[in-house]
């Protein structure tokens, strides 16, 4: 299958191995191509696994799985990365009652021990 993320590549090539934890996304943007197929999959686990853990208490697992789930997640475009810890992103998806979106996006990231986790993000649009 191809990876919801957009990339081009398989899944298996491109975000699986992220979310099975055989390896840590090397950039931010590659975390938020990551964060995107977790929604698509979804995959509630990683997407709490790779948030700040001191920003997890404002966000709840079940939640983000919920909304992984009721909606269906069509295309990533990356907008920019105007530095290494900040990605603009627009993630296009169906709503629950059919209804196009887009939720456009400027994310901020951390990089703790060798790891990326995202922070916060601010809409856009």
């Amino acid at each position: 299958m191809n990876c919801p993320c957009c990339s081009g590549k398989s899944y298996e090539e491109c975000c699986k191995p992220f979310h099975l934890g055989q390896r840590h996304a090397p950039t931010a943007e590659t975390l938020m191509r990551s964060r995107f197929s977790a929604f698509a999959i979804p995959n509630g686990e990683y997407l709490m696994e790779t948030t700040l853990p001191t920003k997890r208490k404002l966000h709840n697992k079940e939640d983000l799985q919920e909304w992984g789930k009721i909606n269906q997640w069509t295309k990533l475009e990356i907008v920019s990365a105007p530095s290494a810890d900040e990605v603009e992103f627009k993630a296009y998806y169906t709503d629950e009652k059919g209804k196009p979106q887009i939720h456009h996006e400027l994310s901020l990231f951390e990089n703790l021990n060798n790891r990326w986790y995202y922070v916060s993000g601010e809409f856009l649009d």
